[in-house]
């Protein structure tokens, strides 16, 4: 449990960092003078002072702020932030004697941060080949679950192992994360294309029926060749003998073509001996294995199943790691990507295609950056990216106290050739503090509710 608190105290610390760093080096830059660099808002936990700038960590933790001479401290803003700054204010370096597009640069320059950090973490992971560790770079298909088809989604039942699958709705895809994701998420009619058929298989699953849209994506498994790449110490198939490397031939007497067909017997079979044939070099052995007994729960009916565990691994196909320039695009795409998801997710949110409650806050940040950390360093480096991509696109919201409201407080200076009243602005102000305040209760009673539904349930 203590995992929790420590992953989000991280995140969410060094992207309130990020962004907060962006807005501090573009006002300097501009020659604004900055008062305060704050992590956190109200009354300092730790502060010091460096040159004209007061630096300090604040009792609350949700944002940070970047205090310059010019902005106002009365109103909800200034308590938050502190009150004013005892460093006396320079009024030529003042925020609003800068002209409109040194002020929109230092706006902007926060959530600007924030995509370069996405960008430069997911490049690393892809020059490191850890973006997608336990991705396969397969997008043929070994089995379809027709029994688990939705009927908008029954025409899957025509593909064939091996079937190769090269485009979703015309977008290539080369890795079974990537088919999912797309299958997942593109919008009707779902056109898949197959290698060496002239017709494509037409899926028409409302964008809204996510069940439709999650049964048809684990209906397909994956086509991986039945070769053995690890083989976990003390389980069955350590206890029976097999071996890195071992290509398995037959199961029960019954021949194996791909994993799909070995892992199927195991699963049915807990606590009852198997015979496997493996090839080893130049060698046939023919093998005694007894899966293990392990629960898990089953994805779609949420149930709980016994299945039998031979703690064995399959060979994955991997994509090469790209070079340097390589590892920068796929950043990008990546980076791309993934703000098109969370933009799609605020559409369906603003139609009534997606649900408030779907809408997650700290606990879940929490529990997602733990779960992250468990797993290794690039996952939570992942979920650090995708979470400031988050960050970037929801500062950009025209909220007034967002980043995004200061940004349409410009262009109506802009329009009008003068600032918007001070009074109006606090006013907006207010009004976007009680929006903010509002969307965090409401996401995070979301995270109670889904902590404690199955107490409400009863």
């Amino acid at each position: 449990m203590l995992l929790t608190p420590i992953s989000l105290i991280v995140v969410v610390g060094v992207l309130i960092f990020v962004h907060e760093a962006g807005h501090f080096a573009a006002a300097k830059a501009v020659g604004i003078q900055v008062l305060r660099f704050s992590l956190g808002f109200g009354r300092p936990i730790l502060a010091w002072r460096r040159g004209e700038t007061e630096y300090w960590i604040s009792w609350i933790p949700f944002g940070g702020y970047v205090k310059m001479a010019g902005f106002e401290d009365e109103g909800v803003a200034g308590d938050l932030e502190g009150g004013k700054s005892a460093q006396p204010i320079d009024p030529a370096r003042a925020f609003d004697r800068k002209p409109l597009w040194a002020r929109s640069i230092v706006i902007l320059a926060g959530v600007t941060m924030n995509a370069v950090f996405a960008v430069v973490v997911y490049t690393g992971l892809a020059y490191t080949g850890t973006l997608e560790p336990n991705n396969i770079a397969t997008t043929r298909v070994d089995s379809v679950m027709v029994n688990d088809l939705p009927p908008a989604a029954q025409v899957l039942g025509a593909l064939r192992r091996g079937d190769r699958i090269t485009t979703v709705n015309g977008d290539s895809v080369r890795t079974w994360g990537d088919l999912q994701l797309k299958l997942a998420n593109a919008p009707p009619p779902v056109r898949l294309r197959v290698a060496g058929r002239p017709d494509s298989v037409v899926l028409q699953i409302a964008q809204g029926d996510t069940a439709a849209r999650v049964a048809a994506v684990l209906a397909l498994s994956p086509y991986l060749e039945p070769v053995i790449s690890s083989v976990t110490s003390g389980g069955a198939g350590a206890k029976a003998g097999l071996m890195p490397g071992d290509r398995i031939l037959k199961v029960n007497g019954d021949t194996v073509v791909s994993w799909q067909d070995f892992a199927r017997v195991a699963r049915r079979n807990a606590t009852h001996p198997i015979t496997v044939e493996v090839r080893r070099g130049t060698e046939r052995l023919s093998l005694t294995v007894t899966p293990d007994r392990r629960e898990e729960t089953d994805p779609v009916t949420k149930r709980t199943q016994v299945i039998g565990f031979v703690g064995i691994g399959a060979v994955y196909p991997t994509l090469p790691r790209p070079g340097i320039l390589g590892a920068v695009r796929v950043g990008w795409a990546e980076t791309r990507s993934r703000g098109a998801m969370i933009l799609d997710f605020l559409a369906k949110l603003v139609t009534g295609r997606a649900s408030l409650r779907e809408l997650g806050g700290p606990i879940l940040i929490g529990q997602i950056s733990s779960q992250a950390a468990r797993i290794g360093a690039a996952t939570f480096l992942g979920f650090m990216a995708f979470l400031s991509i988050n960050l970037a696109i929801l500062n950009v919201l025209p909220i007034p106290i967002l980043d995004g409201g200061q940004l349409v407080f410009l262009l109506a200076e802009a329009v009008r050739r003068r600032p918007l009243p001070l009074e109006l602005r606090l006013r907006l102000t207010q009004i976007g503090f009680v929006v903010l305040v509002a969307i965090m209760i409401l996401a995070t009673s979301n995270d109670i509710l889904r902590l404690l539904g199955h107490v409400f349930r009863r």
